[in-house]
């Protein structure tokens, strides 16, 4: 931390002019920003006088209406968007909520507008420590794994984070899995424990869990013994109490002294590389595969997330669904790693609640993918809702439309759309644009290269490394790559090579900046005539019809046949399944 002398000091070695909110954002970065932003005399004199070195050395990862306003050269531009100076961490996810309680203990951390729980970065620790003790009294231990099966709920992050905190790999299950699904995700990964409700919607959790372990009608401590799963000992409801399962709050106060020096002891031994989730994938084929990722991974995706978007103090809507990495490691390990304050509208995605909480707790900052917005954008009402207090945006999953995203900025008053692309093998963000992009990039690309990543487009046929803005499939190696597919050895070894270079499976062009155009699925491409031909293009175009929300084209540019239809099916991140839309539409016209 430097002090205000030094900071003065440093100010008049050199007379570069930097605008204003430049300087905010430094005052921000190097923690300054409460004790100096206010005083208008000090700021006159120093958005004047501001030292290049100070700039650079206390920015770190700079959006570009930074970068312009310290450079116009374009070189430099390019190299200090992707400044490596900034070291990756090397603490576990633990450690994070500790220095984020140790340092803003009174700031609001989460708030779950539905259930009516807020808490503080300093009541949250508490709470996590208590169920992490309570974890290690059940007799779950350091590699052990608990699923996590359920909608948006305060339960759901509590347990994200006291795993990471006693060892335990967290497995984050999709709340819309039945039966078959669940039976081989449980199985796949030796669950001992699972974590649910007794049931959201038509989801009957506990019911299902009965259907597959009908021995925990006869636990009645909680602990039974399941033939089909046989690794799995118990479920822990988080709602009202059912015969042959633990309640939370008997895991809450199962911790003793001991179990806490335990826990204390543990801080010590665990391993920032130790895996610590198993995401699924969303597959569109076959049995999901279980993306094995560390607390190196996690942490350090977040934390250079975080700075490309700018986090400072954001108070952020999530929509987005915890069990997917968007919620749990953009929101979740963001809120640890920034201090920011996450407001959960509802358990349930539900657009109204979305813009009454964003109405209600004067949101600034937005998670979302396209579709949830469109939907937002839908509401016949929007314009009753005061939504003065928004003022960025994040978004993944797919391409943001221009129509959406210039609507986005009238209607919603999201003035900066910030635009990514990930896969969860990726932690999940490999590309992240930056605030002030313009209208181009942040509708033509999917963002930037992140620090400490490499990228490559590699011909699909002979795997050599194609021109700068031609198109091939996608490679992406960084430390955010995941350490495995759980128990997967062959599908490992497809998807990373020796060299650690990770397969995305996606058409993509790269530009001398870093900044990344997906073009398509490789498994979407047709090839007609000897041509490629890839869907996105002729989506884009129908796009720009005033009376088309949504637009998918799953063959030819010159289709034989156009079906209009009400929703498509999704992935859990909010992706179309264009797989199962090809299935639905060869079934429905007979071909």
């Amino acid at each position: 931390m430097i002090t205000l002398d030094e900071l003065q000091r440093s100010t008049a070695e050199v007379g570069d002019s930097v605008h204003r909110t430049t300087i905010s954002r430094i005052l921000h970065k190097s923690g300054l920003y409460g004790r100096v932003a206010r005083r208008k005399p000090f700021l006159k004199d120093i958005h004047k006088k501001c030292c290049l070195k100070f700039a650079t050395s206390h920015l770190g990862d700079t959006p570009n209406m930074w970068k312009k306003a310290l450079w116009s050269d374009e070189t430099k531009i390019e190299l200090f968007g992707n400044n490596a100076k900034l070291s990756l961490l090397g603490q576990t996810v633990g450690q994070s909520l500790q220095a984020a309680a140790d340092r803003w203990p009174h700031r609001e951390a989460l708030v779950f507008v539905q259930d009516g729980v807020r808490k503080t970065f300093s009541q949250f620790q508490e709470d996590v420590d208590q169920a992490a003790a309570g974890l290690l009294a059940l007799g779950l231990k350091r590699g052990d794994r608990l699923g996590v099966w359920g909608p948006n709920t305060y339960h759901w992050i509590l347990f994200q984070f006291a795993t990471a905190k006693a060892g335990i790999i967290l497995v984050s299950i999709n709340p819309a899995y039945q039966l078959k699904e669940l039976e081989f995700t449980l199985g796949k990964v030796q669950c001992k424990a699972v974590v649910c409700p007794t049931q959201f919607k038509t989801q009957r959790f506990c019911d299902m869990l009965r259907q597959i372990c009908p021995e925990m009608d006869t636990a009645e401590s909680g602990v039974f013994r399941s033939s089909r799963l046989p690794d799995l000992r118990m479920v822990i409801v988080t709602d009202s109490r059912q015969t042959g399962t633990v309640h939370v709050e008997d895991v809450m106060q199962a911790g003793s002294r001991q179990h806490h020096q335990e826990l204390q002891d543990l801080q010590t031994k665990l391993s920032f590389d130790d895996p610590i989730n198993i995401q699924f994938t969303s597959g569109t084929t076959g049995n999901p595969k279980g993306a094995t990722l560390s607390h190196h991974n996690i942490v350090n995706n977040a934390y250079f997330v975080g700075l490309r978007l700018g986090f400072n103090w954001k108070v952020t809507c999530v929509p987005v669904p915890l069990y997917h990495c968007i919620g749990s490691v953009i929101g979740g390990m963001c809120m640890a790693l920034h201090g920011i304050t996450l407001v959960f509208p509802s358990a349930g995605y539900d657009s109204r609640a979305n813009l009454e909480a964003i109405q209600n707790e004067r949101c600034n900052f937005l998670y979302g993918t396209p579709t949830m917005y469109i939907d937002m954008l839908g509401q016949p009402d929007l314009h009753n809702y005061d939504l003065s207090s928004v003022e960025s945006g994040f978004t993944g999953g797919s391409l943001c439309p221009p129509e959406v995203m210039r609507k986005l900025k009238t209607d919603m008053n999201v003035n900066d759309m910030i635009v990514s692309y990930g896969t969860t093998e990726n932690s999940p963000a490999a590309f992240v644009g930056f605030p002030r992009d313009n209208e181009e990039l942040k509708t033509e690309t999917v963002g930037c290269i992140l620090n400490h990543a490499e990228a490559k487009v590699v011909d699909v046929s002979s795997g050599e490394v194609v021109p700068l803005g031609d198109p091939g499939e996608l490679l992406i190696r960084a430390y955010s790559v995941m350490l495995e597919y759980w128990d997967d050895p062959d599908k490992t070894s497809e998807a990373i090579a020796k060299d650690r270079w990770y397969r995305t499976g996606d058409i993509a062009s790269l530009d001398r900046f870093g900044y990344c155009r997906i073009v398509g699925r490789i498994k979407d491409m047709i090839i007609r005539g000897g041509e490629n031909i890839y869907p996105a293009e002729i989506e884009k175009f129908l796009h720009t019809h005033p009376n088309v929300q949504e637009a998918q084209i799953s063959h030819f540019k010159i289709p034989h046949y156009v079906v209009f239809v009400d929703s498509y099916p999704l992935t859990a991140s909010g992706k179309v399944q264009k797989i199962k839309l090809r299935e639905e539409m060869e079934k429905k016209l007979g071909l």
